[in-house]
């Protein structure tokens, strides 16, 4: 295996610490693990040496919620919001149509496309969903081609009811023949626990009976408003409660004494013209936040970590370390691969060697020059994807 040294480190952050941030420093990374940390003076040889040249370096994102397994395109959709029209949870049904349609080979070659884009912005861990099939057969196939392509795969079987369908009967598909033909291929199962989609019962009853297969949980909770999202998702123990954008005190709290990451998706409220969530009381509560990208053709039609990261410092008033904390360490903590051998979202010996080095001196040029592209080089588990 071939060892690089990367010096000439303007800024290093590592998580290590919160926030761990560094000057000074150099890290070298042998295989696909970081094998040293520590001052560039100290720094050992390595079969390959590379200077930054005072560029900032950071670990790579972590975007623990994407839907990037689709076909099709909601581009009226997302103008004739902006022109007044409310979002609502039922547009999925358009995707589901095209992606029912959709040949593997489509699918994959969309999904990788996406994948790539994201990379390419310096997000080197991904979770993705299936969601758009809603049938056994076309989940099933989403769940196959999307373990080929991405780090971590949630069961999103109940995303909505499809057309014509009873709610009950397809609860009952989703906890049987579907959750038993996709739990050897998925990590995780989310629930929509929403108006319009499923109710706190019948979520409920999906998330249990995924628990009982042995996969962890997430939930889609308190986006279009005020629900028991929060509350289930801390009651059952998911991994993480997503979206987050309507929240009282009684959820706040709850995640604030739990162990459920509340992962916040800000480009997803500015296109559905929701507001922002209220990430200053749940960091000011103890809560434990992420921030991802919620990548999907019909609410959030971007892949940029750095989009949401300016978004959370300049809109949000999180400060340039929580923003930066959420989108690596957050989301590895909701994905539960912040810790261990292999960690993703932290720089230390033995986590998975994702880097991503900005052509910046600074983490902080990232609000201080909102949408101007700032990354410059990429290794995702010790392979360098990018070169500046």
């Amino acid at each position: 295996m071939t060892s690089t040294v990367i010096t000439g480190v303007g800024e290093l952050t590592t998580n290590t610490d919160d926030p761990g941030t560094f000057t000074g420093a150099a890290l070298v990374l042998d295989g696909d693990r970081v094998v040293w940390v520590g001052p560039e003076t100290r720094a050992p040889e390595a079969d390959t040496r590379v200077d930054v040249e005072g560029r900032a370096v950071l670990p790579g994102w972590v975007d623990s919620h994407t839907h990037l397994l689709f076909a099709g395109d909601r581009t009226s959709e997302f103008a004739a919001r902006m022109a007044g029209r409310p979002y609502r949870a039922g547009g999925i049904a358009v995707t589901v149509d095209a992606t029912r349609q959709a040949s593997e080979a489509e699918l994959a070659e969309n999904l990788r496309r996406h994948v790539a884009e994201a990379t390419a912005q310096g997000t080197t861990c991904i979770e993705t969903k299936t969601g758009y099939g809603l049938t056994v057969a076309d989940e099933l196939r989403a769940a196959k081609i999307a373990a080929t392509e991405v780090d971590e795969v949630t069961f999103l079987g109940a995303h909505l009811v499809p057309p014509g369908e009873d709610t009950d009967d397809y609860v009952d598909l989703v906890c049987g023949d579907m959750l038993d033909a996709l739990a050897p291929h998925v990590g995780w199962c989310d629930v929509f626990c929403e108006q319009g989609a499923f109710d706190a019962d019948r979520s409920g009853r999906v998330l249990r009976a995924a628990a009982e297969r042995g996969l962890g949980l997430r939930v889609h909770g308190n986006q279009l408003g005020a629900g028991p999202g929060v509350r289930l998702a801390t009651e059952l123990g998911a991994a993480s409660v997503d979206h987050c954008t309507h929240l009282d005190g009684s959820d706040v709290e709850a995640l604030a004494e739990s162990d459920t990451v509340a992962t916040l998706l800000p480009a997803c409220d500015l296109s559905t013209r929701q507001p922002l969530p209220d990430a200053r009381a749940l960091l000011d509560a103890g809560a434990t936040v992420a921030l991802a990208s919620n990548c999907n053709p019909g609410s959030s039609y971007t892949s940029s970590m750095a989009f949401c990261v300016t978004t959370a410092v300049l809109q949000m008033r999180m400060s340039i370390d929580e923003a930066i904390r959420a989108a690596t360490w957050g989301g590895a903590r909701a994905l539960r691969r912040e810790e261990g051998d292999g960690a993703v979202g932290v720089l230390r010996p033995g986590a998975r060697a994702d880097v991503h080095v900005l052509d910046a001196p600074s983490a902080a040029w990232l609000a201080y020059r909102p949408g101007v592209p700032l990354t410059h080089s990429v290794w995702r588990a010790g392979h360098r994807v990018r070169r500046g």
